[in-house]
């Protein structure tokens, strides 16, 4: 997210299960205060972070934490606003037991700001030059609260859970170091390294030690740790700036790849290097975890990646596919977000806001590359791929949100998720689909390149050109509109401007489906689910149970609960509203067997189907009068025209 976040929810990258971000009030009305200006000068001295996670029973950390002062006010900040989920997701809730003192002992008092509940202001007396922090990080029991992060076999620890920085530096002046323990014999991986000669293996108590670096790059640097441990090289022997991919899992056998597994994750890193034709990380560690009991996530960092799924990911391989777009989607955030950054989202610090205006670009692009590498690198087939195409064109060409918000607009969601974690009517609300619909602008527009230049060019000269500029290059290199624009220009001579701005300001009905056609194929509907579709009950966007979105316009849970209900859909002409239970079909108790027979034995002119459904304690019969069928969406090639998306998801030489 995701890494293709849901179409039918409200996404937040912590993503987020893909998707969990807390309601709250307190992020927007601090988003609303005036941002502190920012000293130009390093922080003077160095933060000192000391984090126990040895605590898996009752899920606690315990976090120690100096800080050189100087005398005087002193406000001291939780992260707000975060890089990769572009809004205010910093979460106050998880930190409890805060005790602020002075080297010699003495305990000061400090009050949370009335508003802004992740600042705790203090002031700090004169002769005092450092103070040490205690608290506890409170990692979640159950996903209601938030993710999953720690488990009897894994844990993932995020640091802007974990450290109060001084307010009024950039992330990067201030520079930090971090003592970590973990249970004995549990194996770790982060982008962080040890300090210069000394090892990168724990102690006899299980500590080890990372840094010294910025606070920038230590928030941007999670790490992931478990018993269950596999390293696997993604590079050859020696290679300059290594790729490596950190598997853990709930048991040995979550982590147990064939080696022709482990070749497609070797692939997509060839395939990104000829997409790109640059690296701009010292070293990228892709961290993996699969298990049922950690939570969902799909987060990208700078050299490095938040990555979790479920188990089977390597288990059920020929039969699962839909999680295997994750890993090219964060990897492609390395340049399309992280270092190529839209100058709006370029921030120097947590607490300044962000503004979304090109997530059309940093996360939209990157939802192209993500798809299309995924076929190039072998980690799903081009039936697969299509299959995957099929369901986020559907599921737009029936987003009736399109007629009255732009996909512009949508770019404004990730200030949304302090308020509203899920959406009751998302196919009118719209979400965040600067990710699915932005992968169809970018389509249209590879296609427009590779049709009008007769095949010579395509988009892939453009990710060259845009991202691959400055090989070696670390730090964000930011972008406008009017350089996206430009680029394209250099690609293939056209009005672009003119081209993006009515995609991104336009309205519905119907999905922007012209580079679909321009590639050779077009949306349909079968009376039989895809084999793609049929496996991936349950994956990130698709709750488990029943789809029955393009037909009575019904996503029904395993347990007959009604997620959703399309707007304008037949059933929301009956009145069915989500949250409701399903009973009964035509009198007869639900299942889905029983409901798919009924509405394929309705085609044409039977009966209209009796549902009755309960909300609560109240029960109630509706008619759903629709006779059109079961119908899945599926791709159909257009005859007597180039298959230009064939070309597109081919791996490149």
């Amino acid at each position: 997210m995701p890494a293709i976040p849901p179409t039918t929810a409200a996404p937040s990258k912590q993503r987020r299960s893909l998707l969990l971000a807390l309601p709250s009030l307190y992020a927007l009305s601090a988003w609303a205060q005036p941002a502190a200006p920012l000293s130009s000068k390093p922080y003077p001295g160095r933060l000192e972070l000391e984090v126990d996670a040895t605590d898996l029973q009752r899920r606690l950390v315990q976090v120690s934490q100096t800080l050189p002062v100087r005398p005087g006010p002193l406000t001291l900040r939780l992260p707000q606003w975060l890089p990769g989920e572009h809004g205010p997701n910093g979460n106050p809730a998880l930190l409890a037991g805060l005790v602020i003192e002075t080297d010699a002992g003495a305990r000061l008092a400090w009050q949370r700001d009335a508003i802004d509940a992740l600042a705790f202001r203090l002031q700090v007396p004169a002769g005092v030059g450092r103070l040490r922090l205690r608290f506890q990080h409170l990692s979640p029991h159950s996903e209601e609260q938030d993710r999953i992060t720690i488990t009897p076999s894994l844990l993932g620890l995020q640091w802007n859970n974990l450290v109060l920085y001084p307010e009024g530096y950039a992330a990067a002046a201030i520079d930090t170091a971090v003592r970590l323990r973990l249970p004995l014999g549990w194996q770790a991986a982060t982008a962080l390294r040890a300090p210069e000669g000394q090892p990168a293996t724990p102690d006899a108590q299980g500590w080890r030690q990372f840094g010294p670096c910025s606070l920038e790059q230590l928030i941007d640097s999670p790490l992931f740790a478990g018993p269950h441990y596999r390293r696997v090289d993604l590079d050859p022997p020696g290679a300059a700036r290594p790729v490596v991919l950190h598997l853990f899992g709930d048991t040995p056998a979550d982590i147990a790849a064939t080696p022709a597994q482990l070749d497609a994750h070797r692939a997509l890193v060839q395939q990104a290097d000829r997409l790109y034709g640059s690296r701009h990380y010292r070293h990228y560690d892709f961290l993996l975890a699969i298990s049922d009991r950690f939570s969902g996530i799909g987060l990208e960092h700078h050299e490095s990646s938040e990555n979790a799924v479920r188990s089977g990911y390597f288990r059920d391989w020929d039969k699962s596919a839909g999680e295997r777009g994750l890993l090219p989607h964060e990897y492609s955030h390395s340049w399309c977000g992280k270092f190529r950054r839209p100058a709006d989202l370029l921030t120097a610090s947590y607490e300044q806001p962000m503004r979304g205006s090109l997530l059309w670009v940093y996360e939209g692009m990157t939802t192209y590359w993500g798809d299309m590498l995924t076929p190039r690198s072998g980690l799903c087939t081009l039936e697969q791929a299509r299959d995957s195409l099929a369901y986020d064109a559907a599921t737009l060409e029936a987003r009736r949100g399109r007629l009255w918000r732009s996909l512009q607009d949508t770019t404004t969601e990730p200030v949304f998720y302090a308020q509203a974690r899920f959406k009751d009517w998302p196919s009118w609300q719209r979400s965040a689909d600067y990710y699915p619909e932005s992968m169809l602008l970018w389509l249209d527009a590879d296609t427009l390149i590779r049709e009008r230049s007769g095949g010579r060019r395509s988009l892939d000269d453009f990710a060259h050109a845009f991202f691959g500029v400055q090989d070696g290059r670390i730090t964000p290199l930011p972008y406008t509109f009017d350089d996206v624009v430009a680029t394209l220009n250099t690609v293939l001579p056209h009005d672009w401007r003119a081209f993006l701005r009515e995609r991104l300001d336009r309205h519905g009905p119907g999905a922007p489906l012209d580079g679909l056609t321009r590639s050779g194929w077009r949306l349909a509907y079968s009376d039989r689910e895809s084999e793609f579709a049929r496996h991936e009950a349950g994956k990130p966007g698709r709750h488990e149970g029943q789809d029955l979105r393009f037909s009575v316009g019904l996503h029904i849970g395993k347990d007959g609960r009604l997620h959703e209900v399309l707007w304008d859909s037949p059933a929301f002409a009956a009145g069915v509203a989500p949250q409701a239970k399903l009973v009964a079909v035509n009198q007869r108790a639900y299942d889905a067997d029983l409901l798919a027979d009924a509405i394929a034995a309705n085609t044409g002119g039977q009966a209209p189907l009796q549902l009755l459904l309960r909300d609560g304690d109240h029960f109630r019969t509706v008619t759903v009068d629709y006779r059109g069928g079961l119908r899945y969406p599926q791709l159909v090639r257009i005859d007597g025209t180039p298959d230009r998306l064939s070309e597109i998801m081919a791996p490149r030489a």
